[in-house]
């Protein structure tokens, strides 16, 4: 048969060049088809006997059958026919498994193209490879059942559903001859991430990148009923991607030939569309809207499995989610059925004597980095160079003393990224590195990029838009989860960016970031998995200055939620100021193989740190600010006041300056904390500090009051271990907020400079008359607030104009 016919692309009818797809070259997809499912079978269920040399005994079962078999015939018949395509047009690709938990069938796949033995040698090219490769899957010492970081070819594990898109449409970005088949499982297709990513058409630009082609794989059923999408009829399924900005092209069916023979030749044309849309693009520089293809497979869930058992339909339902036969240890006829089963793929006819895959099935894989298990796309590391880094010295602030200067925090760091994007610029206007923020970047202070590089933008531009153009870089899109997963993607591919979101927001991909954190964990284990870009995440806009906004904008949480993942990999800041920020920021992009959370707000702060003292302090993690406390030389400090975050800095610095002025016998340590994993002990973290210098900082027995950015309980967490820990006293957000002034909140969560002047006391255990009309003070100062902010609706004057003297 041919491929041949008329496709849509977006300009037109595009007649498709014709190819070639004989019955010989189908019989042979179809053998490569059945080696894949029959391994994928028998990594589910076998632990011996894997090539049926033998009449299968129950022994030969695993005791614990893990693994999920409805998805996996689909996602091999797709790979398949790609690697039927990549031979004949030399073409890169990168496959994105939405559907993770069809782990075994890409397993399967990657072993017959030879690529899981070389990055495995112990799992050989012959039957004791087999015997291994199925005794490790789901088993103790062996790996996952998903699409996991062990996965060779893979950047998404697929377990948490909803980021199939936007990983595959982020690893596009600015690689303009990578495509990425994207298999987006229908009850992935549920989630609203995954709704939110079908929009990225809007962001994908044919000139300068690459291209993601989504299979939607339609098989009708989840875990335990139907879909939403596989009961859709196909005119509301093309409705629905067509509005997004897709063609979709529909394949149906049952009958492996049939659905072959479509598949190809769908998937065929659908590259030719993509190269035509891509070939005008960059032969006029000015794309303009086009819908790109898609493919729409409905195919059995569990198809070529058990059709019923026990009675019940297995085959098309739900009921083939996982395990099929999953009483086959002791139920003769489930066990006669996996032997039915597994003999008809005829093992005998795909491997030879040796247990090798024959010859004229390993002859179809593509060779080298070509074998979507090899593509160096999967593996960002190999491709990775380091981002051009202007000189920090340029952007700091001159600081004549500290606390004398107010400046917004975050515009720094937007000059410092205007010519990060500056150095960074290929002829073709792509890039290695992005910034991804939802619709904030301005709000973010960051606006300066605009100077440099637009949003990106490919849909209609208005005369009245701002900073709105094809070829921008900045992306901007009001979703958390496709900010993050289209980092996510092009960090994984070997680039770079930063992720900048309101605080409070940040949550609501908070589990993004755990997942991602677990993958960098295990990607360290694995020799093979070269070192990519830690993913940074600027956290602005920040719970004690969202006071406008109101308490839907005030939420430290994710703080809370990292401190507890691999101390391998996490890592947070708390800059106090601007330089700070930029020595961090710096850091962390040479960093790789973080998850770097730096909390910084945009709005104006006092300035305290020369970019030479912010480096020295963020690398040492806390220092001591000997020109904030009133210590004597050689003499232990009555009370030791610590900060950790911006606002945190200036009402603990006020607290020490009242402190200081009445109570000038007192003795004050205040201690600045950059690095807040520092606090953890040495062998709870790779930055925690040393007993030597916890101790040189913080003392051993004097009580320390914290001002802390986040919930208190993080901070007694991190504590947790050090010398008498209970002596750490932590004012930080409470839970209170609603739309008030800067001063309030710090007021309603008792962290105000009067509070904390009030905790330094009791701690110190301070008394006499003077300690006494200082407390009074701070009581009435308090009271005077409550009424003056309900009065003139401001702060009061000395809170406002307070600078450190």
């Amino acid at each position: 048969m041919s491929v041949d016919g008329n496709e849509t692309g977006g300009q037109g009818t595009r007649r498709l060049a014709r190819t070639t797809y004989s019955a010989a070259d189908l019989d042979a997809d179809l053998r490569w088809w059945d080696a894949a499912n029959y391994l994928t079978v028998a990594q589910i269920y076998l632990q011996e006997n894997v090539l049926l040399r033998a009449p299968l005994d129950a022994a030969h079962v695993k005791p614990r059958l893990l693994g999920h078999w409805g998805t996996s015939p689909g996602l091999s018949a797709v790979y398949t026919v790609l690697n039927r395509l990549i031979r004949r047009t030399d073409s890169a690709w990168l496959f994105v498994t939405g559907p993770g938990h069809g782990g075994p069938a890409l397993v399967a796949n990657t072993y017959l193209e030879g690529t899981y033995s070389e990055i495995y040698p112990d799992v050989t090219y012959d039957g004791q490879g087999v015997l291994r490769l199925c005794r490790q899957f789901s088993t103790p010492g062996g790996i996952p059942s998903h699409v996991s970081v062990e996965t060779p070819g893979s950047i998404h594990e697929g377990g948490e559903l909803g980021y199939s898109l936007a990983h595959a449409i982020g690893a596009a970005l600015d690689s303009p001859e990578l495509l990425v088949a994207c298999v987006i499982g229908d009850g992935e297709a549920e989630t609203g991430p995954l709704s939110g990513s079908w929009n990225s058409t809007a962001f994908l630009n044919p000139a300068r990148d690459g291209a993601v082609l989504p299979i939607m794989h339609l098989n009708d059923a989840k875990i335990s009923g139907p879909t939403v999408m596989g009961r859709r009829n196909d005119d509301d399924v093309r409705a629905d991607l067509q509005g997004k900005g897709w063609e979709p092209v529909f394949v149906e069916g049952h009958e492996p030939r049939a659905v072959f023979a479509r598949l190809t030749e769908v998937i065929a044309g659908a590259y030719e569309t993509i190269r035509g849309i891509q070939a005008d693009a960059r032969a006029d520089a000015d794309p303009t809207v086009r819908r790109w293809p898609a493919v729409v497979l409905r195919t059995p869930k569990g198809w070529t499995g058990p059709h019923r058992v026990d009675g019940r339909l297995v085959e098309g339902t739900h009921r083939a989610h996982q395990v099929p036969l999953s009483g086959v240890r002791d139920n003769a006829d489930h066990l006669r059925q996996l032997e039915d089963w597994l003999r008809s793929y005829r093992p005998d006819e795909l491997f030879d004597g040796d247990g090798r895959i024959v010859e004229d099935i390993a002859g179809l894989s593509p060779a080298g980095d070509r074998r979507m298990g090899a593509t160096p796309y999967a593996n960002g590391g190999r491709l990775r160079q380091p981002l051009e880094l202007p000189p920090v010295e340029d952007y700091a602030l001159d600081i004549d003393r500290p606390g004398g200067l107010t400046h917004p925090t975050t515009r720094v760091l937007g000059d410092y990224l205007r010519d990060i994007y500056r150095a960074d610029r290929r002829s073709d206007g792509g890039g290695t590195f992005r910034l991804f923020c939802p619709d904030e970047t301005a709000s973010n202070k960051l606006d300066a990029v605009f100077e440099v590089t637009d949003r990106c933008w490919q849909l209609p531009v208005r005369p009245d838009d701002d900073d709105l153009a094809p070829s921008g870089r900045v992306m901007e899109v009001l979703s958390e989860h496709l900010c993050q997963g289209w980092l996510e993607g092009y960090l994984l591919s070997g680039r770079h960016g930063l992720f900048a979101s309101y605080e409070a927001f940040a949550m609501i991909s908070a589990s993004m970031v755990v997942q991602h954190t677990k993958w960098l964990q295990h990607a360290a284990e694995l020799d093979w998995r070269e070192p990519v870009s830690s993913l940074n995440i600027l956290l602005t806009s920040t719970c004690w200055r969202n006071d406008h906004n109101g308490f839907s904008h005030q939420g430290p949480g994710l703080i809370d939620t990292v401190i507890p993942l691999s101390p391998g990999v996490v890592r947070v800041w708390l800059p106090p100021d601007a330089n700070s920020l930029l020595a961090v920021a710096e850091h962390c992009f040479r960093s790789r193989d973080h998850v770097n959370l730096i909390v910084a707000d945009k709005q104006p702060h006092l300035q305290y740190l020369t970019v030479d003292e912010a480096a020295i302090q963020a690398a040492a993690g806390a220092s001591v600010w000997h020109w904030a406390g009133s210590e004597r030389d050689g003499a232990e400090p009555d009370i030791v006041l610590a900060c950790a975050g911006d606002v945190p800095a200036q009402e603990l610095l006020a607290a020490a300056d009242l402190l200081r002025k009445e109570l000038p016998d007192l003795m004050i340590r205040v201690v600045n904390v950059i690095d807040l994993m520092a606090l953890l002990p040495p062998g709870e973290h790779p930055h925690g500090m040393s007993e030597t210098y916890f101790a040189d900082v913080f003392t051993t027995s004097v009580d320390v009051v914290f001002a802390f950015h986040g919930y208190p309980r993080a901070l007694h967490q991190l504590v947790h271990g050090r010398p008498y820990a209970g002596r750490f006293h932590v004012r930080g957000f409470s839970e209170q907020g609603t739309t008030t002034t800067p001063f309030d909140m710090v007021v309603l969560n008792r962290m105000s400079r009067y509070h904390l002047a009030l905790e330094a006391m009791r701690r110190a255990s301070v008394d006499g008359e003077r300690a006494e009309r200082l407390a009074q003070f701070c009581r009435s100062q308090l009271a005077r607030h409550h009424d003056y902010i309900r009065r003139n609706f401001e702060d009061l004057p000395e809170v406002q104009e307070w600078t450190w003297t």
